[in-house]
């Protein structure tokens, strides 16, 4: 059973209806980066924590501001963007509940490398830079979630700098399926909250247009199926030929 030290109850905003009978229990130990700290370190974490709640496509990093904390995305979606010179919004990865980010930051003492963005109403945990550089260099579970989070960053950082060099804009898509897919029960391929098609046209350089209009063809050919904010590969085979298929 879980204590009451590995909960962080967030009062709603004052001018929420019902807010003086209203609190959102965050269940610290579910968030990986902080499931196996000791007691001592998770009442520290608590104590230290500050959640902030932001509205859809509000700014929750500035790229360029202090990186004074590490930030945790307690509820929500997020995209982590930056803006080329001629004022193009790139998107450069989605963050999941649970997600920690701002990490480099902290680590070097150094400004935002880019920004983020709230893709839906979001709760957002800041862990003051002090003690999240406590947990880094103290606590081994830590030190070792960050160091594979950070080599799953350049592997991916890697993959999408390899799509973006694909010429072809249709098959720029199926690479971005197929490396953002996973696998669940059943030998089921998913996508779980499929960015909106804005979203993924930010990501991989391309038009709204475009990926409406691939999806769709996609979606006809039963290569894929959408379910809700859900993606579903019904035909991993189809999709993979695609992928390896001629890029001119």
């Amino acid at each position: 059973m879980m204590s009451i030290a590995d909960k962080l109850p967030i009062p709603e905003a004052a001018d929420s209806p019902g807010a003086a009978n209203v609190n959102i229990q965050i269940h610290l130990r579910k968030i990986p980066l902080l499931a196996n700290l000791s007691n001592e370190e998770m009442d520290q974490v608590k104590a230290d924590l500050r959640v902030k709640r932001f509205a859809r496509r509000e700014t929750v990093i500035q790229k360029g501001s202090p990186g004074d904390s590490l930030l945790f995305l307690l509820s929500g979606k997020l995209q982590v963007i930056d803006v080329t010179e001629d004022g193009r919004i790139v998107g450069l990865r989605m963050l999941s509940e649970g997600d920690f980010f701002g990490e480099i930051a902290v680590i070097q003492a150094s400004v935002r490398s880019a920004s983020v963005i709230a893709l839906s109403e979001v709760l957002v945990g800041f862990l003051p830079s002090k003690t999240t550089l406590h947990l880094f260099s103290h606590a081994p579970s830590v030190a070792m979630h960050v160091m594979r989070r950070l080599a799953a960053k350049i592997q991916q950082d890697s993959q999408f700098r390899s799509l973006l060099s694909i010429h072809n804009t249709s098959k720029r898509i199926y690479t971005f399926i197929e490396l953002m897919k996973e696998k669940k029960p059943g030998n089921l391929e998913v996508i779980d909250n499929l960015p909106t098609h804005q979203d993924i046209a930010n990501m991989i350089n391309t038009s709204r247009e475009t990926v409406t209009r691939t999806l769709l063809v996609l979606v006809q050919q039963g290569i894929v199926q959408k379910d809700m904010r859900r993606l579903i590969i019904r035909k991993p085979e189809a999709l993979q030929k695609l992928v390896q298929g001629d890029s001119t």
